[in-house]
């Protein structure tokens, strides 16, 4: 009877070591979003995507909507830092160490959308030239306030965050931000947007007009989205397929 219950006790650790390590998240994501102004909508249609993607492939999230609390330490749990839709000013010097230090000694992954291109002198506050230059060493020039159809055009299907989309794919009802050159010269392009497709058409072109990129010269995975306006996006295929290769590539996940 006692050998019995030895067996039971040994079967019910092992079981519930088991259970213990398969619910341990795979990596821990920090989600930083805009909790106001007219991006909102699409930080609410996020948020519920992105949840059941994580329960869905066992990962952790944790949301902010201000970098107030951002240091170093703060940083150090997590294996992916999200930028959704959130500018790159506003942020405390505590915060901006934090940041530069996380993408220059490669503690995490790094997706930025969007308005995390919004880089220039915006309510009083300075361009963070740091910032600048992760993005290609651009400045924000100009954007589509009235919003077009815009087609993608994939320029590097073998990478990871591009598994899955075709040669080309159309993103609806977006601002599609100029700026005062390409980053092409400093960053590794994987898509750009045909500016003559826009639908309706917009003179607030730039030529070459790269929109979705990664900077290798920094040891942090990182990829930029420019897509990010509108909360449809989140009912468009290839949009989700490219966030979705995003978080795990960047996390190293695959």
């Amino acid at each position: 009877m006692q050998k019995s219950s030895g067996v039971l006790i040994c079967c019910l650790f092992i079981l519930a070591t088991g259970f213990a390590q398969s619910s341990a998240p795979r990596f821990k994501v920090l989600v930083l979003y805009e909790n106001g102004g007219h991006h909102i909508a699409y930080s609410r249609a996020a948020r519920p995507w992105l949840d059941k993607l994580a329960a869905d492939s066992n990962f952790s999230l944790h949301y902010i909507h201000n970098t107030d609390s951002v240091s170093e330490e703060y940083l150090r749990p997590y294996q992916l830092f999200i930028q959704l839709d959130y500018p790159p000013y506003t942020w405390p010097a505590r915060a901006v160490k934090a940041f530069e230090a996380y993408i220059e000694k490669g503690k995490g992954g790094w997706i930025g959308f969007h308005h995390a291109t919004l880089l220039g002198e915006f309510d009083g506050y300075p361009m963070w030239n740091w910032f600048s230059a992760f993005m290609g060493d651009i400045r924000f020039s100009n954007y589509i306030p009235t919003f077009a159809n815009g087609t993608v055009v994939t320029e590097d299907s073998l990478h990871p965050c591009m598994k899955g989309l075709p040669a080309q794919f159309v993103i609806e009802k977006e601002e599609w931000y100029t700026y005062n050159k390409s980053p092409r010269p400093n960053v590794k392009v994987l898509a750009s947007v045909q500016e003559s497709s826009y639908q309706p058409p917009s003179s607030v072109t730039m030529g070459d007009h790269p929109v979705v990129w990664i900077n290798t010269r920094y040891p942090a995975r990182n990829i930029y989205i420019f897509m990010g306006h509108s909360p449809n996006l989140f009912q468009n295929t290839y949009y989700t397929t490219l966030f979705r290769n995003a978080i795990f590539w960047a996390a190293g996940s695959r």
